[in-house]
C-alpha cells in the first residue's frame, strides 16, 4: 500500500465506545430522521437491516444495525463453492485432541501474490460453526492486497496483527489497524483488507458462539480493565463502483464466491451496534497486587464471548500488556498450573516474561486443558533469585485466546514443519530442592 494510503487512513476521525449505538453519514442527510426503514430512504438509498442476534434476545444482547445503501445486498447472482485453501472450520474431527505442550515457530514466508484470504492458515478449534458454538485459531501471513471482498457467516474475526499494517475496508467505512491494536470484523460484514506494508502476519480468533464483549468487573468495581471510549468505530465511507467483483462467503466452513456487477461496500449512512471497530492493546488498564501473591490471569481479559454457564467464556481474549510488578515475597512470573480451560498464547512483539527462548512474535502455544504448564527452568531459576524490587514489564505484548474446550489440530498443523518437536525440554533440569526438615 502506497504511503498516501497510509497517510489517507490515519486521517480518519472514529466514534468511540463499545457495545453502544453508533450512528454515521458520509453525505449528509443520508441517515433518515426517526424511523430505521421510512417509506423512501433519503437519497435514494435502500434501508436493510443485518442483524447479528436474534429478534428477541435481550436489549443488552441485542445486536442490530441499519444500512443505507447504494444497492440492496439481495442483488447478487447465485455463490458457488470454492477452494478452502489452508483453511478449515469446527467441528474439528480428523485429528484427535492432544494433551501434550505444543508450540510452533511462525508460518512461513507465502507465496507471491498471496493475500489475506490467501494466507489464512488454520491451527485447530472446537465446538460446531453450524451450531454457533466454539471458536477456531488461524494464523494469516499475506505479501499482497485484496482485490476481492470477504464475509463470514460463521462467526466474527478478531483479527491480531504481528507484523504490518492493515487497512481493512467494511460496509461501515474504513479502520486502520497496525501491530499492538486488534480488529474485530463481526459476523456476515463484509470487508476487503489492503495491506500497508510489504507483507503482514498476525493471528485470527474466529469466534462462532455469542460476540465478544467487556467483561464484567466484579469486586474491580467501575473503572479498569478496557475502557468502553477506547474502541473505536469507522466513520461511514463507501465505494460507488462498477464493474466485476469477487465477492467471497464462508458459510458453514466452507467457502463460496460470486462475481457481483457492482461493489457491495456501498454503504453511505449507517446506524446501530453490530459494528467493526478497532482497539489499541496498550490502553489496556492493567489490574494488580500491591502488596504479595499472584493474581490469577483473568485480570489481563480485554473481551469475553459467554457461554450458558455464569462466568464460563465460550472464549476469552486476553492480553499481557506493560505493567508494574511490585508484589513483595511473591514469585511474579506466570505461577506452575494446571487449567479447566484451554489455552493458545502468541507473541506481537517482544519476550514474554515466563519464557526464554524459543516464544517468539508471529508464533505460539497450545496447552489444552489440564496440561501442565509455567515457566521453564531459566525463567523459575532467574525469578526466584531476584531482587523483589518494583519492576516494569515493558519489552514485550502477548495475549492469549483462552477457551472452555479443548483446541483439537487440523492436520496441517499437528504435521507442520514449524512445529517445535522438543518443547517440552523447556522444563528439563528443574531440579528437586526438597530438603524434609529433621
Amino acid at each position: 500500500m502506497s504511503g498516501d494510503a497510509r497517510k489517507t487512513a490515519e486521517g480518519l476521525s472514529y466514534l468511540s465506545g463499545f457495545g453502544n449505538e453508533h450512528c454515521s453519514e458520509a453525505v449528509p442527510g443520508a441517515l433518515p430522521e426517526g424511523r430505521n426503514s421510512p417509506q423512501r430512504a433519503p437519497l435514494g438509498l435502500y434501508a436493510e437491516q443485518l442483524s447479528g442476534s436474534a429478534f428477541t434476545e435481550p436489549r443488552a444482547h441485542n445486536r442490530r444495525s441499519w444500512l443505507y445503501r447504494v444497492r440492496p445486498s439481495a442483488q447478487h447472482p447465485a455463490f458457488t463453492r470454492t477452494g478452502n485453501g489452508a483453511l478449515r472450520t469446527a467441528p474439528f474431527t480428523e485429528t484427535v485432541p492432544d494433551p501434550n505442550r505444543l508450540r510452533w515457530n511462525p508460518l512461513p514466508e507465502p507465496a507471491s501474490g498471496t493475500d489475506f484470504l490467501a494466507g489464512l492458515w488454520t491451527l485447530g478449534g472446537n465446538g460446531d460453526a453450524t451450531q454457533r458454538a466454539g471458536m477456531a485459531v488461524h494464523l494469516y501471513h499475506a505479501n499482497a492486497s485484496m482485490d476481492r471482498i470477504f464475509s463470514d457467516a460463521d462467526g466474527e474475526l478478531l483479527i491480531v496483527p504481528e507484523r504490518g499494517g492493515l487497512l481493512l475496508r467494511t460496509e461501515f467505512g474504513l479502520l486502520h489497524v497496525e501491530p499492538g491494536h486488534i480488529a474485530l470484523i463481526p459476523r456476515g460484514v463484509r470487508f476487503r483488507v489492503e495491506l500497508l506494508d510489504d507483507s503482514a502476519r498476525g493471528y485470527v480468533c474466529e469466534n462462532y458462539g455469542a460476540p465478544f464483549r467487556l467483561p464484567d468487573l466484579g469486586p474491580i468495581g467501575a473503572n479498569g480493565l478496557a475502557n468502553a471510549r477506547d474502541f473505536k468505530a469507522p466513520v461511514a465511507a463507501y465505494e460507488d463502483t462498477e464493474g466485476p467483483v469477487e465477492v467471497v462467503n464462508k458459510f458453514c466452513g466452507n467457502l463460496w464466491t460470486a462475481t457481483y456487477d457492482h461493489s457491495p461496500l456501498d454503504v453511505v449512512a449507517w446506524h446501530g451496534n453490530h459494528v467493526p471497530y478497532v482497539y489499541d492493546l496498550r490502553r489496556f488498564n492493567v489490574i494488580g497486587t500491591i502488596s504479595y501473591d499472584h493474581p490469577d490471569p483473568s485480570i489481563f481479559t480485554v473481551l469475553t464471548s459467554p457461554s450458558d454457564t455464569p462466568g464460563l467464556a465460550g472464549v476469552d481474549f486476553v492480553v499481557f500488556a506493560p505493567r508494574w510488578l511490585v508484589g513483595e515475597d511473591t514469585f511474579r512470573p506466570p505461577y506452575f498450573h494446571r487449567n479447566v480451560m484451554s489455552e493458545y498464547m502468541g507473541l506481537v512483539e517482544g519476550a514474554y516474561d515466563a519464557k526464554a527462548e524459543g516464544f517468539v512474535p508471529g508464533g505460539g502455544s497450545l496447552h489444552n486443558m489440564m496440561s501442565a504448564h509455567g515457566p521453564d527452568r531459566e525463567t523459575f531459576d532467574r525469578a526466584s533469585a531476584a531482587e523483589l524490587k518494583p519492576q516494569k514489564i515493558d519489552d514485550g505484548l502477548a495475549f492469549m485466546f483462552e477457551t472452555r474446550w479443548p483446541v483439537t489440530l487440523t492436520p496441517q498443523a499437528a504435521g507442520a514443519e514449524h512445529l517445535q518437536r522438543r518443547y517440552d525440554d523447556v522444563w528439563d533440569g528443574l531440579e528437586r530442592h526438597f530438603r524434609p526438615l529433621r
